[in-house]
């Protein structure tokens, strides 16, 4: 499930691009595919640095990458162990929302990106996390989850306050929302419900075959129910 479209990273063959926060890897093996990028993930959660590795490395069995490199570590995003001016393109998923020192997180972002470099930030949309958080105390209560809510005014304050310039954004997700609703109502760790069950069927499902008909209906609805707001910024 890609949530950053890569054509607006703009980055050319031999250029690198970092995925902070890379979870299990989908965007740092999206990277991967792009013909001659360095393709580097990062994650706090050594677990899923290790899945993001054995990911790349079937990629290569498979002969599935762009003809670049891999790299990836486990790291705080608050103190990237990268040099300065280093990336050409940033991205950062559904990460922030997570981060209690945001603002170091989103200045770490752009100290390794090169000027005139693309960052690339999505984090959950106000309306479905709100309906979210009302559904489910646990949902905001674990630890490790979601401490605060993104209006799209409050995002661009803090990446436009560490000096990066606004360029466009868009939804993503729009048939994962009724998902997560459903999660929160039912239960997080209802594993029985079976309406949950079945709707998760469907995602994976469409994940996989990727048919036109819930392509376009993820279109159509992503202006009302997007689950994620995509925001991109470049470095003056």
């Amino acid at each position: 499930m890609i949530t950053v479209d890569f054509k607006r990273l703009n980055v050319k063959p031999g250029g690198r691009i970092l995925d902070v926060g890379c979870g299990q890897g989908r965007h740092t093996c999206e990277a991967y595919c792009q013909p001659g990028i360095t393709a580097v993930g990062l994650d706090l959660n050594p677990k899923d640095a290790a899945q993001t590795r054995s990911m790349l490395c079937a990629m290569d069995d498979s002969g599935m990458g762009g003809g670049g490199t891999w790299q990836v570590f486990s790291g705080d995003c608050t103190r990237l162990p990268f040099e300065d001016d280093f990336f050409d393109a940033v991205i950062c998923s559904e990460v922030l929302e997570h981060i209690p020192n945001n603002k170091k997180a989103a200045a770490e972002l752009v100290r390794v990106l090169k000027p005139a470099g693309v960052l690339a930030v999505s984090v959950p949309r106000y309306t479905p996390e709100v309906i979210c958080w009302t559904l489910s105390e646990q949902y905001y209560n674990t630890p490790g989850g979601h401490i605060r809510i993104y209006t799209r005014k409050s995002l661009l304050k803090l990446i436009e306050g560490v000096g990066m310039k606004y360029r466009g954004g868009h939804f993503a997700h729009s048939l994962h929302a009724p998902y997560w609703w459903l999660k929160c109502a039912m239960g997080l760790d209802n594993e029985d419900a079976r309406a949950v069950q079945l709707y998760h069927r469907f995602l994976v499902w469409d994940i996989m075959k990727k048919p036109w008909l819930t392509r376009a209906l993820d279109k159509l609805l992503n202006p009302f129910i997007g689950k994620s707001c995509v925001y991109y910024f470049t470095r003056p």
